[in-house]
């Protein structure tokens, strides 16, 4: 494994491996790795010849009161972690390698950005959707991959993909859970002992809202308002938003069809600690 701190050089040093018919896989990180991080990186590497990852916090996609300062990091950890996937190249630049002083080009996607996590992080997207932009630029994978935790996020890299022409594969894997069902994230180490045991609410609450579906509920107003009383039921607990929107399109419904998936997609706080988890129910 080979670690990259500069544009030029990992360009170089994948040239040679595109040159080689090589396929080149690549998964972008915040970093502080997990397992869900990691299971990412096994199929890249699994599914390709030449792995990339990428470690790196990027400042764009956090407001001015969000936690870019104390975003957890732990480089010599995560170089472990990835060296133990075999993965083949790390790209761990600062932040002046990406974003020179006079930077001012952004990407933004302007349709689905604005809702759910657009509206409580107005700039987020923008920030993801530049900084992807430009490692996909970068690096010129023939496939990356995301998670579904991030399933609004993930259908925007997809949007943008597509609307840009931009000649990247998009895959989407599964939520990893830990064994009490909360969703991994690297934000998981801000939670007291306390409020970890109460963060299990989210992942309760969509088991919630799956079971009342299949019982045959179709009214999405009252699904989510039970969705939402379940959640009450933990003092610690403050929802952003509970919504349900069509897997695919991510439009909004008033009553679910049979023979149709949908996201049932959820932001809660957990004392300070702001967590998002997300649930694919098919109605039958």
């Amino acid at each position: 494994m080979k670690i990259i701190r500069y544009v030029e050089e990992l360009r170089q040093e994948l040239k040679t491996h595109r040159c080689n018919k090589k396929v080149i896989s690549f998964v972008p990180t915040m970093g502080y790795l997990h397992e869900g991080h990691l299971s990412l990186v096994s199929y890249a590497k699994n599914n390709s010849d030449v792995c990339v990852v990428s470690v790196f916090v990027n400042p764009t996609q956090f407001g001015p009161n969000e936690d870019f300062n104390h975003y957890p990091r732990d480089e010599e950890r995560d170089i472990k972690l990835l060296d133990k996937e075999n993965c083949d190249y790390v790209f761990i630049p600062e932040i002046s390698e990406i974003y020179s002083e006079d930077f001012s080009t952004f990407v933004l996607e302007k349709k689905f950005s604005k809702i759910l996590e657009g509206e409580f992080r107005p700039a987020h997207f923008e920030g993801v959707t530049t900084i992807v932009t430009k490692l996909f630029n970068i690096v010129q994978p023939d496939f990356a991959v995301f998670g579904q935790k991030d399933a609004q996020q993930a259908l925007i890299i997809q949007k943008m993909v597509k609307d840009l022409n931009i000649p990247v594969q998009i895959e989407v894997r599964p939520i990893v859970r830990e064994v009490d069902g909360l969703a991994m994230s690297s934000r998981n180490i801000y939670l007291s002992k306390e409020e970890r045991k109460e963060a299990t609410i989210l992942y309760r609450s969509l088991l919630y809202g799956k079971s009342l579906i299949e019982r045959n509920e179709i009214d999405v107003d009252l699904i989510k308002e039970k969705i939402k009383d379940f959640i009450k039921q933990s003092n610690l607990a403050k929802i952003d938003y509970v919504e349900i929107v069509e897997k695919d399109s991510f439009e909004k419904v008033k009553f679910l069809e049979s023979g149709k998936a949908y996201f049932i997609l959820l932001a809660v706080r957990i004392g300070s600690t702001r967590l998002i988890d997300n649930f694919v129910v098919q109605v039958s």
